[in-house]
């Protein structure tokens, strides 16, 4: 395995945080990844502490699809905030609510059990908390950014 980088940018400043993940296959390798080969880390500061991250797949830093997991603990939040492209969002495990806009309203969030999807589109503003110990899977096509509102 080698280490990834996840490629966030808040505002005008830019960070990137290395975590372990499964390794870049070439373009038409077979890839299969069991949880036992999930390597979790300490989620990178742009997030609040407490989260935990694994890329799955691909390099956030640059141009292409990539796949990561955040595992969170009851009553984590991630800030409204929005990506330059599209964001999939899979529940694994857990329930989490999802809204829309520029402040958290667990009212008139949207709540994804395991096994949920929500795609968000690119410069939607959006958040997420987690309602139970959850993990997430999200998707997309880098570089991956994040912008909080």
């Amino acid at each position: 395995m080698r280490a990834r980088a996840f490629l966030f940018i808040t505002g005008p400043a830019l960070a990137s945080v290395s975590f372990v993940g499964a390794q870049s296959p070439a373009p038409s390798a077979h890839v299969a990844v069991t949880p036992k080969d999930v390597v979790w880390e300490a989620a990178p500061p742009v997030f609040r502490p407490g989260a935990q991250g694994a890329v799955i797949l691909g390099d956030l830093s640059k141009p292409g699809p990539y796949v990561v997991r955040m595992k969170a603990p009851a009553g984590y939040t991630i800030m409204p905030h929005w990506h330059r492209s599209d964001e999939n969002v899979t529940v694994l495990s857990g329930t989490i609510a999802m809204g829309m806009g520029d402040t958290v309203d667990t009212k008139t969030a949207t709540v994804l059990t395991a096994g949920s999807f929500m795609l968000v589109p690119a410069e939607s503003h959006h958040y997420m908390v987690s309602r139970t110990e959850s993990v997430v899977q999200v998707h997309g096509v880098g570089p991956f950014s994040i912008t909080y509102v």
